[in-house]
């Protein structure tokens, strides 16, 4: 049996296992946990990092919690030693400022310029393969979630490619919330929409960790949103998600 498939099988045998996340990249796939990274190329490499550890107290607090986290859910892009170049890693960093500053623009200037950058990230993200490995990055993790690693490597078992904890849903929320944040907090632009990321955070945490059905409403705009930003993988694809998920697997457990 092969490395990978031999962690995938023993991984399935586990009563417990890290919490895995996502990123696709048009020419591989980014899978961490909460201690380790490991992004697999569609050319076969694989290269291994861990995760800026941060302060067990500050996981706890509210608000400040969430903005870790999603500063953690970007560590692999904006490192020195991640998975983008220095150029990709500019252009992203001047997205995420961009976007902050649609809170001071004129009401006739800001909706122009949110078209506009939506129009750049979304050519951003669906170039390449991206689409295809980001269903594939979903079912990978799916398959960790559900033990069935093992069956989804040899094509047996196919989970599905939606995800209730992919990014796609974060932004689906947090586009209402920073619209309402900017009409009913008053404050500067800028602590606008850090508080409206991390009660977005807060609240998308909420949602997906509930058994409701009516809290699970709240992501449907969200998955309905995958059905635009994935594409069903072929075996190969999801191979790639599984090399990561192997990699972070195998450190985490010290298989």
């Amino acid at each position: 049996m092969e490395p990978t498939l031999d962690t995938l099988a023993r991984a399935d045998g586990q009563a417990k296992l890290p919490r895995l996340g996502g990123m696709a990249r048009p020419n591989g796939i980014v899978i961490v946990s909460e201690r380790f990274w490991a992004f697999a190329g569609v050319d076969g490499s694989l290269r291994e990092g861990e995760m800026t550890p941060t302060p067990r107290l500050l996981r706890q607090v509210p608000l400040v919690r969430g903005l870790l986290r999603l500063g953690a859910t970007l560590s692999p892009l904006m490192r020195r030693d991640g998975v983008v170049r220095r150029r990709e890693r500019v252009f992203l960093g001047a997205v995420i400022l961009g976007s902050f500053g649609f809170f001071a623009l004129p009401d006739r200037l800001d909706l122009p310029a949110g078209l506009l950058l939506t129009v750049f990230m979304l050519a951003w993200i669906m170039r390449g393969r991206t689409l295809h490995l980001h269903g594939a990055e979903h079912r990978a993790i799916r398959a960790a979630e559900d033990r069935r690693l093992a069956e989804t490597w040899s094509g047996s078992d196919r989970p599905s490619r939606f995800a209730a904890r992919c990014g796609t849903n974060f932004a689906a929320l947090v586009l209402p919330v920073a619209a309402l944040g900017e009409r009913i907090w008053p404050l500067p632009a800028a602590a606008v929409a850090i508080l409206s990321l991390a009660v977005t955070m807060e609240l998308w945490v909420a949602i997906e960790g509930s058994t409701r059905r009516v809290a699970r409403v709240f992501l449907l705009p969200g998955l309905a949103l995958q059905r635009l930003t994935t594409r069903e993988p072929r075996l190969d694809e999801t191979q790639v998600a599984l090399r990561a998920s192997a990699s972070v697997l195998r450190r985490e457990l010290e298989l």
